[in-house]
């Protein structure tokens, strides 16, 4: 039998490890949309006997048979400081499909999308998720390398909207943002630097899908992806200070970006 190449196996290796992934939710929120949500793949929960009784419903409906737990000795395997309320589900990873499948967004009008360079704090991420979810946008897409990956602390922060608003991670994020443009996008990359404000630059493109890429705090957009932009907009100030957290500065672009 001929060899295998070894690109071959790299990639079977991967796409292996990616199945045996799975993510510890925590949080009574946080595992009550995980518990109704019938794409997300469930493997155990472990609850209080107080957890459990708020959840009731939803663990009835998503047929799992909970772990009852001492509230001082919990038993899942989560980080000591975790908030978990007493209740923690073992699921596996949201499978959203492809970029551009997802890109086509819905009925709503254009679609808006958020690209995050190198954005690494599950916070800011799972933030950017509640935000994407509030302002309608179509997904979230992030690097699969330096970047958040799922986990509970960010699905904790996302207050749910990490089971309804598709999270995808590109293994290269300018060449995603050249299939989006193939597909009629409008790319904004977010620098405080740039001339233009946000509302100027979009306003004759409400009418079109539009990418907002953000970048991490502190070195911001790579000078690749900023090459890959359409064009560079900044979110306009009054005082000197002029910063602002990236799930904020997300927030505010898709409002300013709203069709």
């Amino acid at each position: 039998m001929a060899k295998k190449p070894k690109w071959v196996v790299a990639k079977e290796q991967s796409r292996k490890a990616a199945a045996a992934e799975t993510v510890w939710l925590f949080g009574v929120h946080a595992v009550r949309d995980a518990l109704v949500n019938e794409k997300r793949q469930k493997l155990r929960l472990v609850v209080t006997l107080n957890a459990r009784d708020k959840l009731a419903d939803d663990i009835a409906a998503a047929g799992i048979e909970p772990e009852l737990s001492d509230p001082r000795k919990f038993a899942a395997p989560l980080d000591p400081q975790s908030v978990h309320q007493g209740a923690a589900l073992e699921v596996k990873p949201l499978n959203w499909g492809r970029l551009e499948d997802v890109a086509l967004g819905g009925l709503d009008g254009p679609p808006r999308l958020i690209l995050l360079d190198r954005v690494t704090d599950p916070h800011n991420v799972g933030a950017i998720l509640r935000s994407a979810e509030v302002f309608g946008a179509s997904a979230v897409v992030g690097t699969l390398h330096h970047s958040a990956p799922e986990t509970g602390a960010l699905a904790k922060t996302a207050s749910g909207a990490l089971e309804r608003q598709p999270y995808l991670r590109e293994r290269n994020l300018a060449d995603a943002m050249e299939r989006l443009r193939a597909m009629g996008y409008s790319i904004f990359g977010l620098d405080g630097d740039a001339e233009q404000t946000i509302e100027d630059a979009v306003a004759p493109m409400r009418d079109r899908p539009i990418a907002l890429v953000m970048g991490a705090e502190g070195p911001g957009l790579r000078q690749k992806t900023k090459e890959t932009c359409d064009a560079l907009v900044k979110i306009p100030y009054a005082r000197a200070f002029g910063s602002l957290n990236v799930s904020n500065a997300a927030a505010v672009a898709l409002y300013a970006a709203r069709a």
